[in-house]
C-alpha cells in the first residue's frame, strides 16, 4: 500500500529545510571579496588549484561509478513475487572482479599521489626562479598584525603588501612570539611562521591581478585577536611599484607650523614613539630604519610593539585589518569624528575595538584625538 501524500512530504520535510539550511550556510561564505583558493592571481596558486581540480574529478567520477553501480543493483537486483526465499548468486571467489576492486583504487591512489607530489615540487621553496627579476620581503609576525621590510629598498610598512606584477616575490617569515602561518589564499598556500625556525616561500602575481588587492589570513590560532590578523597584498604593475617604493623611501611629510597636524605630531613624540617609528621624527636615519625593522627577525630580541608609521596615511587598512583606513571620513572638524572615522575610534578606544591587543595610549582627549586623525592621515 502506498503511502499517503501528506505523510511522505511530512517524512521528507526536515531533512529538506536541514539541507537548504546548510547550503544557505555554505553559500554564505562564495561573495565576490571572499578569498578563495580557486580564484587564483598567481602560478603558485594555479598550481596548488591544480591538485584540487585533479583530485575533484577523480573523486566525482568515482562517486558516479559506485553510486551508478548501488543504483544499478538495487534496481535490478531487487526482490521480484515469486523470488521469496531463494538466494542470490553468490561471487565470493571471483578473482577477476576480486582484482578489479584492489588494482582500480591502486591506480587511482597512484594518480593522486603523482599529482600532489608534483604540486609539492612545483611550490616548494627550491623550485623559486633563480631570476634577477626578484624583489625580496621581510615578514615579521606580530599579535596582532604583519609587518613587511623590504630590505633592497630600505623600507617598511605594515598590514598592505605591495608588489609588483610578473615579478618573482621571496618572501623571508620572522615571529618572535608565537606560532603564525601566512597565507594569500588567491596567491600562494599557507606556510607556518614559527619562533626561532624561520621559513621562506615565493609566489608572484599576474598582470591581470594589477591594480586589485587580496586579502592576506593567519591560518594558525594565534591569541584571542587571531581572526583580526589580517593584510593585504596590492598588486602594481613595474611603474606603479617603483613610484610607490620612492613615495615611501621619502621621510614622513612635516606638518605646517601652528597646524593641528603639528600638535598632532608634538602629542606623538610625547606619547607614541615607545611603540611606534616615524622617518624624520624618532627614525633618524636608514641605518636606523633596518635596525626597527629586522629586530624583530630573532625570537629572543625585544622589538617595538607597534608598526613602522612613516607613511601611515597611504594605508588602506588600521589595526591588523580590523578596521579600514577610511580617510574620506577622517576630517578633524567633523563634529561626528569619532562616529564617522576608523582611526579616531582606534585612538579613542583601542581595547575596545581589538581587545587584548598593545596599544597602550592611555585616554586621550576629543582634542587631541583631532590632532593625532589630522598629523597621521597626512602623512602620505
Amino acid at each position: 500500500m502506498r503511502t499517503p501524500l501528506f505523510q511522505r512530504i511530512k517524512r521528507w520535510a526536515p531533512g529538506s529545510a536541514a539541507a537548504v539550511l546548510l547550503s544557505s550556510f555554505l553559500l554564505a561564505a562564495c561573495g565576490e571579496n571572499s578569498p578563495s583558493v580557486l580564484n587564483t592571481a598567481g602560478p603558485v596558486a594555479q598550481d596548488e588549484s591544480s591538485v584540487f581540480w585533479v583530485i575533484l574529478v577523480i573523486a566525482v567520477i568515482v562517486f558516479v561509478l559506485v553510486e551508478g553501480a548501488l543504483v544499478y543493483s538495487i534496481f535490478h537486483f531487487r526482490e521480484r513475487p515469486g523470488m521469496e526465499g531463494v538466494a542470490p548468486k553468490q561471487i565470493h571467489g571471483n578473482t577477476r572482479l576480486e582484482m578489479l576492486w584492489t588494482i582500480a583504487p591502486m591506480i587511482i591512489l597512484f594518480i593522486v599521489l603523482f599529482f600532489t607530489i608534483r604540486g609539492l615540487f612545483q611550490v616548494a621553496p627550491d623550485a623559486e626562479p633563480k631570476s634577477a627579476n626578484t624583489v625580496t620581503v621581510e615578514v615579521d609576525a606580530h599579535q596582532w598584525w604583519w609587518g613587511f621590510y623590504y630590505p633592497k629598498y630600505n623600507i617598511e610598512t605594515a598590514d598592505t603588501l605591495h608588489v609588483p606584477a610578473n615579478t618573482d616575490i621571496h618572501v623571508d617569515l620572522y615571529s618572535n612570539n608565537v606560532i603564525h602561518s601566512f597565507w594569500v589564499p588567491a596567491l600562494f598556500g599557507k606556510t607556518d611562521v614559527i619562533p626561532g625556525h624561520n621559513n621562506t616561500k615565493w609566489f608572484s602575481a599576474d598582470s591581470s591581478a594589477v591594480g586589485k588587492e587580496y586579502l592576506g589570513l593567519c591560518a594558525e590560532y594565534c591569541g584571542t585577536q587571531h581572526g583580526n590578523m589580517r593584510f593585504s597584498v596590492h598588486v602594481d604593475s613595474a611603474d606603479q611599484f617603483q613610484s610607490w617604493v620612492t613615495q615611501q623611501q621619502q621621510a614622513a611629510a612635516k606638518p605646517a607650523n601652528g597646524s593641528l597636524a603639528a600638535q598632532g605630531q608634538k602629542i606623538f613624540q610625547a606619547q607614541c614613539t615607545t611603540c611606534h617609528g616615524i622617518v624624520g621624527v624618532d627614525i633618524n636615519s636608514p641605518s636606523a630604519v633596518q635596525d626597527y625593522a629586522q629586530a624583530c627577525d630573532d625570537p629572543n630580541a625585544k622589538c617595538r610593539v607597534g608598526p613602522n608609521l612613516t607613511h601611515f596615511g597611504s594605508r588602506s587598512l588600521i589595526a591588523g585589518g580590523v578596521l579600514t583606513n577610511n580617510k574620506e571620513s577622517c576630517d578633524p572638524n567633523d563634529p561626528n569624528l569619532l562616529k564617522d572615522c576608523n582611526l579616531a575610534q582606534w585612538l579613542n578606544d583601542p581595547q575596545g575595538v581589538k581587545p587584548g591587543n598593545d596599544m597602550q595610549i592611555g585616554s586621550l582627549s576629543q582634542n587631541q584625538i583631532k590632532s593625532l586623525v589630522a598629523y597621521l592621515e597626512g602623512l602620505q
